[in-house]
C-alpha cells in the first residue's frame, strides 16, 4: 500500500532525528514551530505523490497547494506534535491521508518513537501495523480516558476561558484526561485504548487521516459539536479551522449531551 510504504520510509527520517533539532516558532501562530525535518519529510512525501499519482492535488501543511483540479487530494502533515517532537518528547507522528470528492478514503498515522503505522481504507477496516483495531467498546465516560488538546489564545484570553469551562464539564465525566495534543491522541482512540479525542483548533491537516482510521475502527468522526465534517473543495480551505470530537458511537453521544447542554 502506497501510504503504508511512504510512512514507513519518513519514520527513518523522524527516528534518526528525533532528539537533535532545533525549531522556530510560526510567526502567524505563536503555537505553532517548525523544525527542518517538517520540512525534509513534507519534501519527501509530496515527491512521491507527484512522481506515483502526477494528476492529483496536494495539501501539505508546510509547502501549501498544489492544484490539478482532481478528484483525488492527498492532505500532508509532515510531524504532527511538532513541539513535542523538537522538545524530544516522543507523541508525534506523520499524517497522510486521501480525499475523493471531499470524502476521506484512505489514510495513515505513523507513530515513529513506537514503530506503529496507523491505516485504514474506505470499508477495508482500520489497522495498526497488521492488527485489525477497533475503537473502545466500553459503554460509560466515567470508564474511559479522553484526550483533549487545547491552544491558547494570549491575544483574546476569553476564548480559551469559554473552552476550559467545557473542557471542566468533560473531565468530570469522564476517569482522566490526557493530551499530547497530536495524532499519538487519535491513534489510540483508534486502537481502543482512549474512549475520546476533542479538539477545536486544528486545520485539514489534521483530520483527514485521523478521519478514516477512527470511521473505519468503528467509530464517529465529526466536528466538535456532532456535525459532519465538510471537505468539499478541500485546496481552498486551508486557512479554515476545524474541530473533532472523535469515539464510539455511544460514547460520542454521551460527549455530545456533555457539550451541547
Amino acid at each position: 500500500m502506497f501510504i503504508k510504504n511512504v510512512l514507513s520510509e519518513v519514520s527513518v527520517t523522524a527516528r534518526n532525528n528525533f532528539g537533535n533539532v532545533s525549531s522556530t516558532g510560526k510567526p502567524d501562530d505563536t503555537n505553532q514551530v517548525l523544525t527542518e525535518t517538517d520540512l525534509e519529510i513534507g519534501t519527501c512525501i509530496v515527491n512521491k505523490i507527484t512522481s506515483t499519482y502526477p494528476t492529483h492535488s496536494v495539501i501539505d501543511e508546510e509547502a501549501g497547494v498544489i492544484e490539478h483540479s482532481s478528484e483525488f487530494t492527498w492532505v500532508v502533515d509532515p510531524i504532527d506534535g511538532t513541539s513535542n517532537f523538537a522538545a524530544g518528547i516522543p507523541t508525534y507522528g506523520t499524517m497522510l491521508g486521501l480525499l475523493k470528492d471531499g470524502i476521506p478514503i484512505a489514510g495513515g498515522i505513523a507513530l515513529p518513537y513506537f514503530e506503529e503505522i496507523y491505516w485504514a481504507e474506505k470499508d477495508k477496516g482500520a489497522y495498526c501495523n497488521d492488527v485489525k483495531i477497533n475503537v473502545s467498546k466500553e459503554k460509560s465516560l466515567s470508564n474511559v480516558l479522553v484526550a483533549y488538546g487545547i491552544d491558547g489564545y494570549p491575544n483574546n484570553p476569553e476564548i480559551t476561558q469559554k473552552e476550559c469551562a467545557v473542557l471542566s464539564d468533560i473531565i468530570v465525566n469522564i476517569r482522566n484526561l490526557r493530551t499530547s495534543n497530536s495524532c499519538f491522541d487519535a491513534a489510540m482512540v483508534a486502537g481502543g485504548k482512549y474512549g475520546a479525542w476533542l479538539n477545536q483548533t486544528q486545520k485539514i491537516w489534521d483530520h483527514v487521516a485521523e478521519h478514516i482510521i477512527i470511521e473505519e475502527a468503528g467509530g464517529l468522526y465529526t466536528d466538535f459539536y456532532g456535525k459532519l465534517i465538510d471537505y468539499s473543495n478541500p485546496t481552498k480551505r486551508i486557512n479554515e479551522k476545524f474541530s473533532v470530537c472523535a469515539a464510539s458511537p455511544t460514547l460520542h453521544a454521551e460527549l455530545q449531551k456533555v457539550i451541547n447542554k
